[in-house]
């Protein structure tokens, strides 16, 4: 044990120091690495998650173009059909003014040809003319705006449910 003797005091604090700055060091050094894998795996994480994020938005992006074009396709299909209903109704109110231009001249003509029997049975028989063609004239201009607004509820309904069915498949 003479040579442990021979070996200064501050020798021996030199060499613990060194050997617990060694120790800190690997220390030190193991952590970093550790902290290395861990900013790497976390930064996988995020670039995995920014492109499932990306391949949603876009996912979801198509989907919306599909179910805007299913709508868009609808409506036009539903403009087009009330357009054609616009259509038929203008016609049909010319039929409809047609009777109703026949139905005047009838009464016209039957106010002129009416015999001078009994101004009681003339008046009642034109008045039952009168009254007759009048509500033959109102029923036929009510059953027209019945109509119309009844195609338009139609074809608005039928837009509705296949935009509807379009958009949900």
């Amino acid at each position: 044990m003479n040579w442990l003797a021979a070996v200064p005091a501050w020798c021996w604090w030199l060499i613990a120091l060194v050997l617990v700055a060694g120790t800190q060091e690997i220390r030190v050094g193991a952590g970093k690495s550790e902290a290395s894998v861990a900013w790497s795996e976390l930064s996988d994480f995020r670039l995995q998650v920014a492109e499932r994020d990306r391949r949603a938005a876009a996912q979801s992006r198509t989907e919306e173009r599909r179910r805007q074009a299913v709508a868009d396709e609808e409506g036009e299909s539903a403009r087009q059909e009330l357009e054609l209903a616009q259509g038929r109704a203008a016609a049909a109110e010319s039929a409809a003014g047609g009777l109703r231009g026949e139905i005047k001249r009838l009464r016209d003509g039957h106010r002129a040809t009416c015999d001078t029997i009994a101004t009681q049975q003339r008046q009642a028989g034109e008045s039952a003319v009168v009254v007759l063609g009048g509500l033959l004239e109102e029923s036929d201009r009510m059953a027209g705006d019945l109509a119309k607004a009844l195609e338009r509820s139609r074809i608005a309904g039928l837009a509705c449910e296949s935009i509807y069915n379009g958009l949900t498949k």
